[in-house]
């Protein structure tokens, strides 16, 4: 696809839309014009523009340099010392919104619950002192793995507070994902909690984080919050109620004062390795820009409800649910269940109940509701929302409309944000009633940030032609590093164009300059949001009993944006059928969690591969695109493999 082409029956739309809607209430960008000289500034003089942007954070001590170093090795604001959970809540409880709502959580059931934000530096101060008690000391890790309740957003800024490092588990993995990343990170420390709800049942966290240790000895204290009331087994010694050991402590502790390149949290992605990395974030380059992204990006007002649906375990969660939305004094919503239990209108039940006025939400969600049908929606009244927002995979033209049209009804902007677990933040965006629209592109970047398509010799691609998304200049948010692997660190994201950051997606930019993501080109496969890579996958069918071969692609879905396709080889002994392929998908859930569960398993007797025994995966996924095959297979080793696929 060279090119965007604009449906017919959408011109109205886009024409509308495209039009610049009333004026931001931003006090620093109202215009095109002045978004447009205020960037080029920022480009040109990056240490003055960073530099009075770190300002509007809280430093106990000021830096002595605004960056040092290029790329891979960047340092921002060298010599500065500050605290993140100090900045999301200490520094606002002078004034008037130390009895603002700063959390507002509804469960799955109904049950409710709210935090100000000196509630909230309470409870923070008083679970810091439990992991203090616990043994958990500065730099220390703790592993969190917890359902989407209020005591998961506190844990996490209570690491912030003492200086331990968290790195948040995805509750819906399974346990032996929970190990590799217990493992990885070095942590003694793991909090979670009995369990969690999802859809009416209880997700098993504990008996996960049980199955988990018996093959490690490495956790000391397993710290756990009362959520379900179900039974759990118990390791007297090891495990503690959080609720009773926080009754123990005073609700008051100092926050440490950080280097600003103390790492906040490690954040688990998937790459092109059977094994996750950990993506390494700082303390003080990451509150900055996280912060001033959220503040330019939502058009934060006083009085916004703002709700991002992310769950914790992702970046989106880190970013714009927890650290750059309380670092600005907003007021943040959060549920805990899915969007169609008890009824396919309960994301509309809530926005009219709490009255939100920012939604941001994935692709994938909004697939679904065009599903379920706007009859769902017309039943709420949804006039509270002023700004809707668009995360974790690029959102089709007629998806974007229709978010538009029926959620927004035609009077909310929509920002439709680029960026990744590696960015920290937000890299592109439209600004909200300032940037026109275009239906599916990201846009324009953000101050600071010098994004460029180019071929693979790193050289600018012309209007309209497919190329790599790459940075070309460093950024406070960037990633510090893979945690223990700076080989695939440097190989990852520095090495296939020097001089630049390598985003892995393809994008063009069109004749006025607006950047459309078009997706990833490597064997990372996009589900639902979530990033998953094939080797990851492939590992796990290997290691069931019946398979000698698997590879693993992902194909348009009109739900989930890509689904997983198996191809599967079985060692001798085994045969196909109904059965094993059911197995095997239950095989992947007990593995990686559900959000991996393949749509469809297809037995072959043999794959496509180089004569140097490389997967040729482009292949498949042309044939289950397409069904034949166009492109080059000269270097595969037997082409006859791909005759019985096409057939198949």
């Amino acid at each position: 696809m060279d090119s965007i082409k604009e449906d017919n029956s959408y011109s109205y739309s886009i024409k509308k839309i495209y039009s610049p809607l009333p004026c931001s209430q931003n006090d620093l960008v109202d215009s095109m014009q002045t978004y447009f000289t205020l960037y080029k500034e920022s480009i040109a003089h990056p240490e003055l523009f960073w530099g009075n942007i770190a300002k509007e954070i809280d430093w106990f001590e000021p830096w002595t340099k605004v960056s040092d170093g290029q790329f891979p090795h960047c340092q921002w604001f060298c010599g500065g010392k500050l605290n993140a959970a100090y900045n999301c809540l200490d520094r606002h409880l002078s004034g008037n919104r130390k009895n603002k709502t700063a959390l507002l959580w509804e469960g799955e059931f109904g049950e409710r619950l709210s935090y100000t934000y000196q509630e909230l530096s309470q409870e923070v101060a008083r679970y810091a002192n439990v992991l203090r008690r616990h043994g958990v000391n500065f730099s220390d890790t703790v592993i969190i793995f917890m359902p989407l309740i209020p005591q998961a957003i506190i844990t996490m800024l209570a690491c912030a507070r003492i200086g331990a490092i968290h790195s948040v588990v995805f509750a819906g993995f399974s346990a032996k994902s929970l190990l590799e990343r217990i493992v990885d990170s070095g942590a003694k420390v793991i909090v979670s909690a009995d369990g969690g709800f999802r859809r009416g049942k209880i997700i098993p966290l504990k008996e996960r984080v049980d199955e988990a240790l018996k093959h490690t000895t490495q956790i000391q204290k397993v710290l756990l919050f009362k959520r379900t009331g179900a039974p759990t087994g118990w390791c007297h010694g090891r495990d503690y109620w959080m609720e009773e050991e926080a009754s123990l402590v005073e609700n008051t502790c100092e926050p440490v004062s950080l280097d600003s390149e103390h790492p906040l949290f490690i954040l688990y992605t998937s790459g092109t390795t059977g094994k996750p990395k950990g993506v390494v974030h700082s303390t003080g380059g990451y509150l900055v820009q996280t912060a001033f992204s959220s503040k330019i990006v939502f058009d934060l007002q006083e009085d916004d409800l703002y709700w991002c649906t992310a769950d914790i375990g992702w970046i989106t969660g880190h970013s714009y649910v927890v650290y750059g939305l309380l670092a600005n004094g907003a007021s943040v919503f959060i549920y805990e269940g899915a969007p169609d239990f008890p009824s396919y209108d309960r994301f509309w039940q809530l926005i009219e109940k709490y009255k939100i006025t920012i939604f941001y939400t994935s692709p994938t969600a909004i697939r679904s509701f065009i599903k379920w049908g706007p009859q769902w929606i017309e039943k709420h009244d949804l006039s509270s929302l002023r700004l809707l927002g668009s995360v974790g995979e690029p959102i089709n033209p007629d998806v974007f409309l229709w978010f538009y049209k029926n959620i927004g009804k035609e009077k909310c902007p929509i920002v439709d944000t680029w960026w990744q677990t590696e960015t920290g933040s937000i890299l592109i965006s439209p600004l909200p009633k300032v940037t026109p629209m275009k239906p599916g592109s990201a846009t324009f970047p953000l101050f600071g940030i010098e994004p460029e398509v180019v071929d693979e010799k790193g050289e600018p691609m012309p209007a309209g032609k497919n190329g790599l998304l790459v940075i070309k200049k460093p950024w406070p948010s960037m990633l510090r590093g893979i945690y223990r692997d700076e080989e695939s660190f440097k190989k990852i994201y520095f090495s296939r164009i020097p001089g630049v950051y390598f985003t892995g997606d393809g994008a063009y930019k069109d004749e006025e300059g607006y950047f459309w993501i078009i997706g990833r080109i490597d064997d990372v496969i996009n589900v639902s949001g979530h990033r998953i890579g094939s080797a990851e996958l492939e590992s796990a069918l290997i290691s069931h009993p019946a398979v000698a071969e698997a590879a693993v692609i992902g194909v348009p879905d009109s739900e989930k944006g890509e689904a997983l396709i198996a191809f599967v080889t079985l060692k001798e002994g085994w045969t196909s059928s109904l059965d094993l392929e059911n197995a095997l998908k239950e095989h992947v859930v007990k593995e990686i969690g559900s959000i991996a569960r393949p749509k469809e398993i297809r037995f072959i007797d043999a794959l496509p591969k180089t004569r140097s025994g490389k997967i040729v995966r482009r292949l498949l996924k042309e044939i289950s695109r397409e069904g034949h095959i166009s492109g080059d297979v000269t270097t595969l080793e037997d082409s006859q493999c791909l005759d019985k696929l096409i057939k198949g």
